[in-house]
């Protein structure tokens, strides 16, 4: 990590620092850096715009009431988004969500074939509805840990410490995951998805 990322580390102890004194404006600074990838976070979970806005909006509110809960030798980061995705979980356990669709789950499991430009970008429209219909099945739960990994591309141990877990609990999470969408391909439920070199999961 260079220089300038250490300055960054350290500006942002300073202003969490003075947040938790009740300095607001520094609290605002922490808003400012923070808010494209909590709205991220959220508009990922949650698949609306306004929604997303809401609880990205929820999550900062929740976390200026929390500050004097924060523990300094935790990634200031880690502990925001931890706070984003719990809220978004709540929010599908109170309703049914549409997911946007998954552009990538990351390992080449699935593709769409060879074909010439307008059909295969139909092809590859309708997979991606598809896959966000399988998502849409998981529990909220599993729901997070997938966008935590293969839109963020959180480690394992960075996405156990979002979701209080342990790194063998999201691994399990991942693998349920993958083995649903994998069976659900078998199965044929998914016609313009094909799994790619033999078996998956």
């Amino acid at each position: 990590m260079g220089r300038g990322a250490n300055r960054d580390v350290n500006q942002e102890r300073v202003w969490v620092e003075q947040a938790r004194r009740g300095d607001m404006g520094a609290f605002t600074r922490l808003v400012e850096s923070y808010q494209t990838p909590v709205y991220n976070m959220c508009y990922r979970m949650l698949g609306n715009a306004a929604e997303a806005e809401d609880a990205a909006q929820e999550t900062f509110l929740r976390a200026y009431t929390r500050l004097h809960t924060y523990d300094p030798r935790r990634p200031f980061s880690t502990w925001l988004l931890s706070i984003a995705s719990h809220y978004c979980i709540d929010c599908l356990r109170r309703r049914r969500v549409t997911w946007v669709p998954l552009e990538d789950l990351g390992d080449g499991q699935w593709t769409s074939g060879s074909l010439p430009a307008p059909e295969e970008a139909l092809i590859q429209e309708e997979a991606r509805d598809e896959v966000q219909r399988l998502i849409d099945r998981l529990p909220p739960p599993d729901r997070a840990v997938v966008v935590l990994r293969y839109w963020y591309d959180l480690s394992l141990r960075e996405i156990a410490q979002v979701m209080g877990t342990t790194e063998s609990a999201v691994k399990s999470r991942l693998f349920r995951a993958r083995r649903a969408l994998a069976q659900a391909v078998r199965r044929g439920d998914c016609p313009y998805l094909q799994p790619a070199g033999g078996a998956i999961g």
